[in-house]
């Protein structure tokens, strides 16, 4: 497979509105010709002259994160570089793994013994952002049984689910996965 060096390069578009949008759409073009070769585009957002190492900056990294996306073409645009997805791409992979582990595999050797589902509730309870009764509906288990997946998924962590801490430390765990 080929590879291309990091390389910016600074457009300026007289209406940038859909920047990415269009850049996804050529690269999207583009990706049945990339039959040996790799494409992965970071687009920054508009910026005056003044900003526009700020905006190379930009660009160069939203690339090192379409590097990680699947597919022979990849492009992340800036919107993307404002959520917690940022700051795991720049977290190196070895420490994303260690943290990765350390939190979900007690939960997935359970499961894999017991069949207890704990990851998925772990997911759901998350998802329902700590309710026990939206939680218990959209696993279809009574509340009972979610209370006590939840207990023994902090007791094999030693995480307590009630703490924002600990919740933000599994999202992005479950995000890691």
């Amino acid at each position: 497979m080929g590879v291309v060096e990091d390389e910016a390069i600074a457009l300026v578009p007289a209406d940038d509105s859909d920047l990415t949008a269009r850049v996804r759409a050529a690269v999207q073009h583009l990706s049945p010709a990339l039959t040996d070769t790799r494409l992965t585009v970071g687009v920054s957002g508009a910026a005056p002259v003044e900003g526009l190492r700020g905006a190379v900056e930009e660009a160069r990294f939203a690339r090192r994160l379409a590097e990680g996306r699947p597919g022979q073409g990849a492009v992340v645009g800036h919107e993307e570089l404002a959520t917690h997805v940022l700051l795991l791409a720049s977290v190196p992979d070895d420490v994303r793994h260690v943290f990765k582990v350390r939190l979900l595999d007690p939960l997935r050797s359970y499961d894999q013994v017991h069949k207890a589902d704990l990851v998925r509730t772990l997911e759901a309870f998350l998802q329902c952002s700590g309710s026990w009764t939206k939680c218990s509906e959209l696993l279809h288990v009574h509340v009972n049984t979610l209370r006590y997946r939840i207990q023994r998924i902090q007791d094999l962590t030693g995480r307590d689910l009630s703490r924002l801490e600990d919740r933000v430390d599994f999202f992005l765990a479950l995000r890691l996965g």
